[in-house]
């Protein structure tokens, strides 16, 4: 199972006490991917669909455990597609209408035939009912990439007003949510590994969560090694080169000027480092009677180089 199926089968397998939050969460499954149809006797009916059983059972669940109504469940098989999809189905004009008055889709039994409205703010007032909310709208139209390859956590809206109001409720518990238009739709997107670590925590799948930051200390782990390694990698490239450019210069001055005309602590340090050309700093002072420090047998070193290299222009001079 993928990782946002994990998360779904979770989020799917918990349900709210309270009332009011239950129907917040079916004002996200009615809002995402349920169909309201009004008859030409203006008589209601609700499809709520889905393609996931769990939901599909959890969206049953929640009308007969809050409304007391008994609902129509379906199932069609798409052989050319080879995967299964369910519509849980209230059909009944006045169980439709009360479940629409519930969810504030539209006002009291008076008006119920005048426009039905998205998500309202009236349902979304307490901080457990947004949570809920959210819930709901990830179960109907979320996903989550595989967070060992990448971190990317999305919701898929038909419309532009739903995304901004989406948007904004997730931004209400202090994340930075964005939308994106994908050809007719508007995706409501995380990108940062943290923030999906947030609005896991928001709508209560700490099980996910759990995973998640696993998979993220994992992730930090490897990224600080790999870090050590590419450091120390290029701190020996350095040594080597340096060591390498420090036998040339002193193999020039042996065969030019040599080592003769030199200090005697400038030409034991090039016999040292002739003789241990694979030798750190350190370890090449510690070869010499009495031992060098590391600074001390750099400046020597140095020295020699500056040597070579006037050597060098000189004679270049000369020619």
């Amino acid at each position: 199972m993928s990782f946002s199926g994990k998360v779904r089968e979770e989020l799917a397998g918990s349900s709210s006490t309270a009332r009011h939050c239950r129907i917040a969460e079916l004002a996200a499954f009615i809002g995402m991917c349920g169909t309201i149809a009004v008859n030409s006797f203006d008589q209601y009916s609700i499809k709520i669909h889905s393609e996931n059983f769990l939901v599909a059972r959890k969206v049953f669940t929640l009308i007969e455990k809050t409304f007391n109504i008994s609902v129509d469940v379906s199932i069609r098989r798409n052989i050319k597609k080879q995967n299964v999809s369910y519509s849980v189905v209230v059909r009944r004009h006045e169980d439709a209408v009360r479940l629409l008055q519930a969810v504030k889709m539209f006002g009291d039994h008076s008006d119920y035939t005048g426009d039905i409205r998205p998500f309202s703010p009236l349902v979304l007032q307490q901080t457990c009912c947004r949570r809920a909310f959210l819930r709901g709208v990830f179960q109907a139209s979320g996903s989550m990439s595989d967070p060992r390859k990448s971190y990317h956590f999305e919701i898929v809206c038909s419309s532009d007003a739903a995304a901004v109001q989406i948007q904004e409720i997730m931004n209400s518990f202090g994340l930075e949510a964005r939308i994106v238009q994908r050809k007719k739709a508007y995706v409501v997107y995380l990108k940062e590994g943290s923030q999906i670590v947030d609005i896991l925590n928001v709508m209560e799948a700490h099980v996910a969560l759990m995973e998640l930051e696993n998979v993220r200390i994992l992730k930090e782990m490897r990224n600080t090694v790999n870090r050590k390694v590419n450091c120390e990698t290029a701190n020996i490239n350095k040594t080597v080169a340096a060591a390498v450019k420090q036998v040339e210069d002193i193999t020039y001055l042996r065969d030019t000027v040599g080592f003769d005309n030199l200090p005697d602590n400038l030409v034991e340090a090039a016999l040292a480092r002739l003789e241990h050309p694979d030798a750190t700093l350190k370890e090449l002072g510690e070869t010499l009677d009495p031992p060098v420090g590391k600074s001390g047998i750099n400046h020597r070193l140095r020295r020699l180089g500056e040597m070579a290299e006037k050597v060098k222009q000189e004679r270049g001079g000369l020619l």
